[in-house]
């Protein structure tokens, strides 16, 4: 038995060899347009991938049922603002951590977490970019002038290390990075509202 978000599906699961053969069938039943699944479970209990492609590993001659769960792609993007809510609160706190480490002389450590907080910055203005692209978001003035702030501050950030002036990273992270994050808070809200409105239209 087959079973998508509560509802039975008219498809035999034991017309299929493997797990992988049912998710490419309900895949092309369209069933799952533009939504996201958040859980599978065989035979009553959660399944999820450990290595790639284990679902051809899974053979469907011991399984009596299979349930998908899934959520809407703007109910997800609204998840994934939550997130990107934690993360702004992440990097402040990175931020903090880093300009500690410079004023302590941990240099070594301080570089590798300091290059961990750039990437992480990066994904972040990386999957904003994403969700304003998707669901066409307003030209908020908080989010050209928080961008424009963060970007100015990667270049200064940049020539400080090349000069290896340790202090005065430490400084720019600690009274400019930060606040400069935490107006992302604003620009977060501002995304989840949108994604709502675009939900709603």
């Amino acid at each position: 038995m087959l079973v998508i978000d509560g509802q039975k599906q008219d498809i035999d699961i034991s017309g299929f060899d493997n797990l992988d053969q049912l998710f490419i069938k309900v895949m092309e039943g369209g069933t799952l347009e533009n939504r996201v699944v958040t859980d599978v479970f065989v035979n009553e209990k959660p399944f999820s991938e450990i290595y790639p492609h284990q679902s051809e590993d899974i053979d469907l001659r011991d399984v009596q049922d299979v349930e998908i769960r899934t959520i809407g792609v703007p109910e997800a993007a609204v998840e994934i603002t939550r997130e990107l809510y934690k993360v702004v609160n992440l990097m402040g706190e990175g931020a903090s951590r880093v300009a500690e480490m410079f004023r302590q002389a941990d240099d070594a450590e301080a570089l590798e977490t300091y290059q961990d907080l750039i990437d992480v910055t990066r994904d972040f203005l990386g999957m904003i970019g994403v969700l304003r692209s998707e669901f066409a978001m307003k030209d908020h003035k908080e989010f050209t002038e928080a961008s424009e702030q963060l970007s100015g501050l990667f270049t200064e950030m940049t020539e400080v290390l090349t000069n290896e002036d340790w202090i005065l990273l430490a400084d720019l992270l600690e009274y400019e990075f930060l606040p400069a994050v935490n107006r992302w808070k604003k620009v977060v809200a501002l995304l989840r509202e949108d994604v709502r409105t675009t939900d709603k239209d």
